[in-house]
Formats: C-alpha cells, sequence, structure tokens
C-alpha cells in the first residue's frame, strides 16, 4: 500500500511538473494562433477579383485566374527558378560550411578563443537587411568603393558593379553564407559537444588520424542533426531572404535576371496594388514549401528511417 501510495504521489508531481512546464509555451502558442493561424481566412483572395472598397467576402470570385496570370507570364520561369537554384546550392553551401567550422570549434581548445570567434560569426545573424545592404556597398561603390579603390591601385578601371549581371550570385552567395552559416555552425558545434570522447581515443588508439577521426566518427555523430536541418531547409526551397535580394543589390533592374525571386516578384505586385495576385504567389510558396517537406522526410524515411523528421 506504501509502494502505491508513493507511486501516486509521484505521479501527480510529474503532472503538476509537466503543467507548470506547459504553461511557459502558452505565450508562444497564442502568438502562433494570432499571427499565424487566425489570418489564414485571407487564402480565399488568392481567388477572388479582390477589391478592397468591397473586402474580402464582397469581391467576386474569379477561380485560379491570378495563378493562370502568374505561371503564364515570363517573370514566373526566372523568378522560380532563380529562387530555387538559390536555395539548393546555399543548402549545400552552408551544410559544408556550417560543418567545417563546428569542427574547427570543437579542435580549439581556447575557451576566450572560442568565445571570441563564435560571437564573431553570429554578429551577422543580428544585423538588418539595411545595414547590410549599406556594408555591400562600402565595398562595391563605383566611386568609393573599397573594392575599386583596390582595382585601382592595381592598375585596373572602376567596374559598376550594381550593373555587372555576371557577378552577383556570388555576391550574395558570399553575402547570404557570411550572414546565416554561424548559427548553423553553433547548433552543429552544440551537437558535438555531446559526442563521446571515448570513440575518438578508440579511433585513435587504433590509428586513425585526424581526417579519419573526421570521417569516421564526427560525422556520423553530426548526420542525423544534418538531415533535419536541410530537410527543414528543403521546406524554404520556394521562399527567399527577402533583404537579401531586395535591399543588397538595391532593387536594379537590370539584375533582375539574377537578382529577382518569388519574394521581391510578389513585393513588386502588392506595390502595385494586386494583391489578389500577391496573395496567390504567397500559397503556390507556401503549399510548394509543404510537399517538399513531406517528400523530402519520406525519402529519407524510406532510406534511414531513424534519421527522418516525422
Amino acid at each position: 500500500m506504501k509502494g502505491i501510495r508513493r507511486r501516486g504521489k509521484s505521479s501527480k508531481k510529474a503532472v503538476r511538473e509537466s503543467i507548470s512546464m506547459g504553461m511557459l509555451a502558452v505565450p508562444g502558442i497564442v502568438l502562433l494562433l494570432i499571427f499565424n493561424y487566425a489570418p489564414m481566412f485571407g487564402i480565399v483572395i488568392a481567388f477572388k477579383n479582390y477589391k478592397p472598397l468591397k473586402g474580402i467576402w464582397g469581391s467576386a470570385w474569379n477561380g485560379l485566374d491570378n495563378f493562370k496570370f502568374f505561371f503564364s507570364s515570363a517573370d514566373a520561369v526566372r523568378t522560380i527558378r532563380n529562387t530555387i537554384l538559390y536555395n539548393f546550392s546555399w543548402m549545400i553551401l552552408g551544410t559544408i560550411t556550417a560543418v567545417t567550422l563546428a569542427l574547427m570549434f570543437y579542435s580549439l581548445k581556447n575557451a576566450k578563443a572560442l568565445k571570441l570567434y563564435n560571437t564573431v560569426i553570429l554578429f551577422p545573424r543580428f544585423l538588418s537587411a539595411v545595414v547590410v545592404a549599406f556594408l555591400a556597398e562600402v565595398f562595391l561603390h563605383s566611386r568609393y568603393g573599397l573594392l575599386n579603390q583596390m582595382l585601382e591601385a592595381l592598375g585596373k578601371g572602376r567596374t559598376d558593379w550594381y550593373t555587372q549581371i555576371g557577378v552577383w550570385p556570388l555576391i550574395l552567395t558570399i553575402v547570404y553564407i557570411w550572414g546565416h552559416v554561424g548559427v548553423t555552425s553553433v547548433i552543429y558545434y552544440s551537437s558535438l559537444m555531446s559526442l563521446d570522447e571515448g570513440l575518438l581515443e578508440a579511433a585513435r588508439l587504433d590509428g586513425a588520424n585526424k581526417i579519419k577521426q573526421i570521417w569516421h566518427v564526427m560525422l556520423p555523430h553530426l548526420l542525423p542533426i544534418i538531415i533535419i536541418q536541410n530537410i527543414l531547409s528543403i521546406g524554404k526551397l520556394f521562399t527567399g531572404d527577402f533583404g537579401l535580394f531586395y535591399q543588397v543589390p538595391k532593387n536594379t533592374g537590370v539584375l533582375y535576371p539574377v537578382t529577382d525571386i518569388i519574394n521581391t516578384y510578389t513585393y513588386r505586385a502588392l506595390q502595385a496594388g494586386d494583391l489578389a495576385r500577391g496573395a496567390a504567389i504567397g500559397l503556390f510558396q507556401s503549399a510548394a514549401g509543404f510537399l517538399t517537406v513531406v517528400l523530402a522526410n519520406a525519402v529519407v524515411k524510406k532510406i534511414s528511417p531513424e534519421n527522418c523528421l516525422f
């Protein structure tokens, strides 16, 4: 009887602790419901000839005309291609760079240096797109840019980088990696901190050098979190960093072939007052992102069930 009473008390205590911990999530859940789920009824705008004076329910239905307008335009191929190619290439480059940084941090034994390097790589993530665009202009300005000053010092002429289409995929990639890789590398580094040092010691005793230790011990340890991170990244394959693509190239029309993505195209549609077509494009992005996550997870579940997201 005493054992039963003790178990009853412990279970009640566990329930109370679970409730108190669950209460911490209530503010986040409320904000999610208010700002993410409550406005979802607005997707009906995508299927209407929306007139602000008539309101959402007073505007006439027009079926899939808003979707047809986007997919039949010449801009659809360009924006979808740019969005997918940038995100896919950055997903690969970002993973390689973040894992490399995490491995370097793990090998670093100086605690003060580690804190300094972590701060340096995390700092760009807290800068707004406007500040990042200003820093990019410091390097790329046609008259006062540091890059042009360096070229001039080498005896070469100045270049107006904001009209050079060919260099912008590289510029955007550098800016993206500089601004985003820090957070991901810290996630991988945190995962490495749970690695059993005995595995590395056993590998060293078996004659494994540093490269083999990384390949056979560290990377397999990171593989589950790498897969989860990339499944989540695949969900953003049809969306992009609006600030990066709009602010950094300064919305220059001549650069649209390589800097225009679905998000910037939607923004220009909203600026023109075309809310219905903007909503249709946004709905397409959300649906495509959901499907890519489900498909990517299904593939991972088929190959390696223990590493799938759900």
